[in-house]
């Protein structure tokens, strides 16, 4: 009999090594016993110490990603059943639907991802305000091991926010550039209300649509469980009274008059054509060609020699760069000066610009969080592009990020598919696409950033190979 003890209970690399482990030592499924925890006396056998390679479907290791997440205790014994199978020579298990085995995980996976689709939709952070600034705190409490699979969502959503998910099972803290885990807390720990609940319970109110409230069907989608942590539940008796009512007042009252339509404004004429960098810097000072120039502080043009032989193009100036007029004096501008260093590139033999030129922003309390530049200020900002790339003329022109491939292609591309690639941008102009190096600023996982990381400098050097002017003097 052997006993394993997986520490954490949605630790999948753990689970699939001893897995590899016991099949390698013949270990069939009733000889094992699986449990969770830490430092907790064997009842058995520990796990053998050798390991075996195993080959498996992909199917099955996406499963597995999702059922390791379940609470149900025995999904441990009944992975490594299917895994102890598939090794035995049933290589088509996950196609047999009808399999009880198959069956079981295929549904607690469901479980897993519907939970983990809930968490998405139903946190709620509230606003407090400590001695190092403001933090927005959310209580949650999963039905499974969801917590780290969320992360990277929350991540994403909210980077520029420092915000913590306390639930039961653990806490999530993120300062603004990396994640740390704690362990779980009481919901007494956690925040009751803030002034922004009023301000939700009006939107929600507003959003209501009357004609097609269902009960039913949002308790299905909304079930009773999360309503206490959500500001706008309370409304929901309420709202579903009086359905019926606004309903039968819209559908009785006169058709309201359709709103004339308005016509868009042009843009500003465009200044005349300048004959140096320095007179088109001048010239964007006073662009008013969008509706970015009004809350920024100022222009952000580009910033470089003249003859520069390559020309890197991020998306748009961040809050520190508003402040200072210059490109990439921020976090991620202090990262792409490590990355540089790390390819061997000298950073004043470069022209560095966006792709816009004003940063754009909305408020949050006294912050100015960024808002990623629609394609109508990419288009609009275009035209400054194209006169900086016309007037250096560089052997090769670096997008770093989305927003830059799409003002230099004229469409949206994928950066992942795209990136590392000799390609040619509007006007036949020689470019390679990259990431910009606010995405490594926001990836939650310290592996996941050192990998990512070492992939943006390989682009780099990349960048040194093609155009050797650039490098470092040695």
């Amino acid at each position: 009999m052997y006993d394993a003890l997986i520490a954490r209970p949605d630790d999948l690399a753990q689970f699939r090594r001893v897995a590899r482990a016991l099949i390698a030592a013949g270990a069939e499924p009733a000889a094992v016993f699986w449990r969770e925890g830490e430092d907790r006396p064997l009842l058995g056998a520990p796990p053998p110490s050798g390991t075996v390679a195993l080959s498996v479907p992909a199917a099955f290791l996406r499963l597995a990603e999702d059922v390791i997440c379940h609470r149900d205790g025995a999904r441990f014994a009944l992975l490594y059943q299917g895994l102890w199978r598939l090794a035995d020579g049933e290589r088509h298990l996950l196609q047999d639907a009808a399999d009880p085995l198959v069956d079981r995980l295929v549904r607690m996976a469901k479980a897993v991802r519907r939970d983990l689709h809930k968490m998405h939709a139903f946190v709620r952070f509230r606003r407090l305000e400590a001695k190092d600034g403001e933090r927005f705190v959310a209580w949650f409490e999963p039905e499974h091991h969801i917590l780290r699979r969320a992360a990277p969502f929350f991540v994403g959503r909210f980077a520029a926010l420092r915000w913590s998910i306390l639930t039961p099972d653990g806490s999530l803290h993120w300062d603004g550039h990396a994640l740390a885990s704690a362990d779980g807390v009481p919901r007494a720990q956690a925040p009751t209300g803030d002034a922004l609940e009023d301000w939700w319970r009006t939107y929600y109110r507003a959003i209501f649509n009357p004609a097609r409230a269902n009960a039913a069907a949002m308790q299905a989608e909304m079930p009773r469980r999360y309503w206490r942590n959500l500001p706008e539940a309370a409304l929901i008796p309420q709202l579903l009274s009086e359905s019926a009512t606004r309903t039968r007042t819209m559908l009785e009252s006169a058709p309201a008059t359709p709103r004339k339509r308005i016509r868009p404004v042009p843009p500003p004429a465009l200044p005349a054509e300048a004959s140096s960098l320095t007179d088109l810097g001048s010239q964007a000072g006073a662009c008013a060609r969008c509706l970015l120039h009004g809350p920024a502080t100022q222009t952000v043009f580009g910033e470089g020699p003249a003859d520069a032989p390559v020309v890197l193009v991020g998306e748009q100036p961040g809050d520190e760069e508003d402040l200072a007029g210059r490109p990439f004096v921020g976090p991620a501008g202090r990262l792409l000066d490590q990355a540089l260093a790390a390819a061997g590139i000298d950073r004043s033999r470069l022209y560095l610009t966006n792709a816009v030129k004003h940063f754009k922003f909305s408020l949050r309390g006294k912050r100015r969080m960024h808002q990623t530049p629609g394609g109508y200020e990419i288009e609009h900002c275009r035209w400054w592009l194209d006169r900086e790339l016309a007037l250096i003329q560089p052997r090769l022109t670096v997008a770093l990020g989305a927003s830059a491939a799409h003002a230099l292609l004229g469409r949206r591309v994928s950066v992942m598919r795209a990136r590392g690639r000799v390609t040619l941008f509007r006007g036949a102009v020689p470019g390679l696409i990259t990431i910009h190096p606010s995405f490594l600023l926001r990836l939650p996982d310290a592996a996941a950033r050192a990998r990512e990381y070492e992939r943006f400098v390989a682009d780099l050097r990349h960048v040194a190979d093609l155009v050797p002017a650039i490098r470092l003097a040695t």
